[in-house]
């Protein structure tokens, strides 16, 4: 097999064709059936060793071009034909890149509805800021506190944190509230 593309970034058992390239993309973006940025789409595929970037971003606008991904606000979705690109040629990929590219996918969606679903907002007051951390509970807030430091570096801190575990934090808060002391005992050890 004669390889086409730029191979740098590109880990062993990655792509090293265009055309593997351009089927993975119509893959991810049928296996997710989601909007996808560039940015989102990078993360996944030259994040994770798949792809050159210059290859993927050059596959992203050629599959644009013709039709097979269509460019909404900003996002990318799959079109009935790269439904079936997928569908037809999934199998010219190799399982672990399918897999890869797709859990680094579903992971993104999950991280972004996170962010959407349990938000904080930080904003400077005084002499440092202020964070406010809502965890969404359907129609309302299921618990939303705030929490005043010093310097942004912490708000931001205390922000990714939450949101990347807003679930242990609102178990850890009841678990104290309530004087559970086995319960956060558990979750301080199980805390990684």
């Amino acid at each position: 097999m004669a390889y086409d593309a730029f191979t740098a970034g590109v880990e062993p058992g990655g792509l090293r064709t265009r055309e593997e390239i351009r089927i993975l993309l119509c893959y991810l973006l049928s296996s997710v059936n989601a909007p996808l940025s560039r940015d989102d789409i990078l993360q996944c595929v030259q994040g994770m060793g798949l792809a050159n970037y210059f290859e993927v971003t050059d596959a992203l606008q050629e599959l644009t071009e013709n039709g097979n991904l269509l460019l909404q606000d900003g996002c990318y979705i799959a079109s009935a034909q790269a439904h079936e690109i997928a569908c037809q040629l999934d199998t010219a990929l190799p399982i672990s890149v399918r897999d890869k590219a797709v859990k680094a996918a579903v992971s993104l969606l999950a991280q972004a509805r996170r962010k959407r679903e349990n938000a904080v907002e930080i904003t400077k007051c005084g002499q440092g800021y202020q964070v406010y951390c809502h965890i969404s509970g359907g129609k309302g807030d299921l618990m939303s506190f705030t929490l005043a430091v010093p310097e942004k570096r912490q708000a931001e801190l205390i922000q990714n944190n939450f949101q990347a575990s807003p679930e242990r934090v609102y178990q850890m808060l009841l678990a104290l509230l309530i004087d559970d002391h086995d319960a956060a005992a558990t979750l301080v050890k199980d805390w990684h």
